[in-house]
């Protein structure tokens, strides 16, 4: 029986639902459907509850539903005597899954709203009643995956809640802020004050006043339990947690200032592995100066205790957070640091103290004085004289001035500020900095437009200079940027992006002395460390870019690669996203572990089309031959000229290309395959058919299938205070891509151009739809995190939209199937419409 059960489960999973029914009919002595008012068979409980399964997986819902109902009012007047341990053991875990179905089908019909939430919440309650270590037992006819069991759903369901009420206290006119929830739900009415201050609000007996009042109750109503059941979940759970460990951020963020979810969360944190909080260590340091007291405290408390038990972990995130220019921000970051000092002194002052400074002196390589001047001048002629700002101008170069002031610590700056009889001269730049500067003091006082302009005749040439001197620089040594680190030797600090609990700790031995320069738009440095076991470590050392966000898109595609690993499909064709180690060492700098044997599909064109004499730029020559005025066009022109170009070339240089570095037809074939899925699976987390569209459908559908654990992910973005969404204008997007094609081989180099960027939109979107989604970007501003803690309305919209897709939503309001929907991604990816306009360096013609 348990063989034909699953072979009836694997029949529904695949589509034949008429194999499945013959399988559960025979099973059953009965046939349903000819017999319709007759009861399902209790005799073996697990077969009638698949066939129910079965008629919902068919679309009857209402009958299903109907049948679920009767089933289990049977099963539960089963007579306690009638059945021995192991029977009423199973009957209850039949139970408790027979109730979560109802919850989960009373949703999906009906939607969440506040005549049905009770009922539905009452359903998950009742399957966690019946079966409180769902997680533990592992029924031998099923393999359930811990996402649809008792306490996650408990939770899900509970965390809905809140986002329920939540958008509908949002929705209301006079905007009520949730910290205002009356403490007397805490309490048990001890805080006067608060009653007092609810009072003036609802006194007055307005109905709309009233309803936000229980609005905001009911939303800490639901979050306490939601908290629970997570904690429970994670707690009980083997596998991937992270989906669970965000909702519970999102929750303690959000209400944790509120002492009845407090108490609940510090038992929660007691309950659960220290190694559990890991792999959210960036949205731990992210809130580390919530103005909250409650929440910064089990915040400090947490991230202390992370620091004892784990300090190879901590130490990289809490030197950026100690670098910021935040006070409260710095101030509590260092608070943790010296508490860590107590037990791991030595690390400590290995990564940030003045001996060694490890990281302190990696952002010094990063970005030399030669690049922060040329960086600071551009912005700072763009403020002046593109948008006539003087006062941010003189901001912007301000610090610039203040770092000549400290003095240079190494050659390199030494050769940058001072004049020497044994250095060219044109590589000093000091003298001309400090006249430029007591010019624009002299402005400062005279108001002057004079004097401005004596100084940006300094800055200019300074700059023009500095551009030409910059190409030149293809290597480093670090006895000239870094003399400290070249020093380093055997530390007890692990090489960044290597700390694995389950594995020893490699810890620096060396740094390589010579650092190539990439030749790209903000010139990274290949950087080589050597391990304690003897394996050299490359990495991009990255200057001028905020890499915490790259590091949370590396969340995102671990629970991604999870979710393809725990599916049996995807995981038969390896399908999975090649991640790298991100390890940010201050606001805008960082370090990005190097992808060996990588080319960029730019880099591979172009060699192919250099050996067959072909312009690299073939495509564009010709749409600018036919129409030179390109960009004024109107849509049904660009079509036409896009097309023109498109027919008037082959198009065929990739696949040329994997047949020629093919040794064998074997090598060729496996090659074609691998690039085809790893475009797939990108694609969808765009319109060929046969294997890519497979592997679309594949994973669109692995997606869809765990759509909460992704918007779990999105949802941590979201809240994050160190992340701001916004839209950019077209101009400001095109710029976006104007390094995209810069030569580089490590995976890094593309991040530093968008292009990570963008491929997170391609993830959470699941699409490239028209290349207008592009135009979404995170940026990242520490000046956010000293505004209130005000969730942008464009983030939300993003929110929304993902959220549609998941569900199949996102062409129409009536959900539709996956194939469906592929196909309708595929259309608009591939649409001229949309590749037409399409910024030109993004090579859309390809």
């Amino acid at each position: 029986m348990r063989t034909l059960l699953k072979f009836s489960s694997l029949c529904m999973k695949t589509g034949r639902q008429v194999l499945a029914h013959k399988t559960l009919v025979k099973l059953l002595n009965m046939d349903p459907k000819k017999e319709p008012n007759k009861a399902l068979p209790t005799t073996y409980p697990y077969v009638s509850f698949a066939y129910i399964k079965h008629i919902w997986k068919l679309g009857k819902k209402e009958e299903a539903l109907s049948r679920m109902h009767k089933f289990v009012a049977t099963i539960q007047n089963v007579p306690p005597t009638l059945s021995d341990a192991e029977q009423r053991s199973e009957l209850k875990h039949l139970l408790a899954r027979c109730f979560l179905k109802l919850g989960e089908w009373n949703q999906n019909m009906n939607g969440l709203n506040e005549q049905n939430i009770t009922q539905i919440i009452n359903f998950h309650k009742l399957s966690t009643e019946h079966d409180r270590s769902w997680y533990k037992n592992e029924f031998l006819c099923f393999n359930i995956t811990p996402h649809v069991k008792a306490w996650h759903s408990w939770a899900v369901i509970n965390f809905e809640c809140v986002l329920f009420y939540k958008n509908k206290l949002d929705e209301a006119d006079e905007p009520k802020a949730l910290r205002d929830i009356p403490d007397y739900m805490q309490k048990g009415g001890q805080d006067n004050s608060s009653e007092e201050s609810d009072s003036e609000d609802t006194d007055d007996g307005s109905p709309k006043q009233i309803k936000q009042s229980d609005y905001s109750n009911s939303i800490l109503k639901y979050a306490i339990p939601s908290v629970q059941g997570f904690f429970h979940s994670i707690a009980l759970s083997h596998g991937n947690s992270l989906q669970d460990t965000l909702r519970v951020l999102t929750l303690w963020f959000e209400y944790g200032h509120h002492h009845s979810l407090h108490d609940v969360l510090v038992e929660g944190i007691k309950s659960i592995k220290i190694e559990n909080w890991l792999q959210v260590i960036p949205q731990l340091i992210a809130r580390i100066d919530s103005p909250k007291s409650l929440v910064s405290s089990i915040n400090h408390h947490l991230l202390t205790d992370i620091g004892k038990h784990h300090p190879q972990a901590l130490i990289y995130p809490l030197a950026v957070a100690s670098k910021s220019s935040i006070s409260m921000r710095n101030h509590a970051a260092n608070k943790i640091l010296n508490k860590m000092c107590d037990h791991s002194n030595n690390l400590v002052k290995q990564a940030i103290m003045v001996r060694y400074g490890v990281s302190e002196e990696l952002i010094r390589v990063a970005i030399l004085w030669h690049e922060l001047w040329h960086e600071g001048l551009e912005e700072a002629s763009r403020l002046y004289f593109g948008e006539r700002d003087v006062r941010a101008m003189l901001a912007t170069l301000e610090p610039l001035h203040a770092l000549l002031e400290r003095g240079p610590q190494t050659l390199k700056e030494i050769t940058f500020h001072h004049p020497s009889t044994n250095i060219k001269t044109f590589q000093a730049y000091g003298r001309d900095l400090q006249e430029a500067q007591d010019w624009c003091r002299k402005f400062t006082q005279s108001s002057n437009i004079k004097d401005l302009n004596q100084a940006w005749d300094l800055y200019y040439h300074v700059f023009r200079r500095i551009s030409k001197q910059l190409p030149q620089l293809t290597t480093i040594e670090l006895q000239y940027v870094s003399p400290k680190l070249m020093v380093c030797k055997d530390l007890e600090l692990a090489v960044p992006g290597t700390y694995n609990t389950s594995k020893p700790i490699v810890c620096i031995r060396s740094v390589q002395h010579t650092l190539q320069v990439i030749t790209s738009k903000q010139r990274p440095r290949k950087l080589s460390i050597k391990g304690s076991n003897g394996k050299d470590y490359t990495f991009l050392l990255k200057g001028h870019e905020d890499l915490r966000q790259d590091e949370r898109v590396m969340q995102l595609f671990g629970l991604v690669n999870t979710l393809l690993t725990m599916d049996q499909a995807s995981s038969r064709k390896n399908l999975s996203i090649q991640r790298f180690s991100v390890v940010p060492l201050s606001t805008n700098s960082g370090l990005i572990g190097w992808v060996p044997n990588c080319d960029t599909l730019h880099a591979l064109i172009r060699d192919y089309r250099d050996k067959k004499k072909i312009l690299l730029n073939i495509e564009h020559r010709i749409m600018l031959r036919m129409a030179p005025d390109y960009d004024h066009l109107s849509l049904m022109q660009k079509v036409e000229v896009f097309e023109h170009a498109i027919n008037n070339t082959a198009g065929d240089d990739l696949s040329r290309l994997i047949w020629l570095k093919s040794p064998t037809s074997e090598a060729w074939f496996d090659r074609r395959t691998n690039y085809t899925r790893s475009l797939a699976v990108m694609s969808m987390v765009t319109g060929i058919e046969g294997n890519y569209k497979h592997t679309c459908r594949m994973v669109m559908t692995v997606l869809r299938q765990h759509k909460e654990s992704v918007m779990a992910v999105l949802e941590a973005f979201v809240y994050d205070p160190l992340l701001n969404w916004r839209l950019v204008d077209r101009s400001v997007s095109d710029a976006l891509g104007v390094g995209h094609h810069n030569i580089s081989l490590a995976a890094g180099d593309l991040c530093s151009q968008g292009f990570l960027k963008r491929i997170y939109l391609y993830v959470t979107s699941h699409l490239n739809q028209s290349m207008y989604t592009l135009h979404t970007i995170v940026c990242t501003g520490e000046t956010v995190v000293a505004r209130p803690e005000v969730l942008n309305k464009k983030a939300l919209a993003i929110v929304n939209r993902v959220r549609d897709k998941l569900t199949g939503c996102d062409f129409s309001s009536v959900p539709i199937d996956v194939p469906t929907q592929v196909d309708y991604l595929i259309k608009q990816a591939t649409s001229h419409e949309n590749l037409c306009q399409c910024y030109i360096g993004w090579c859309p013609f390809w």
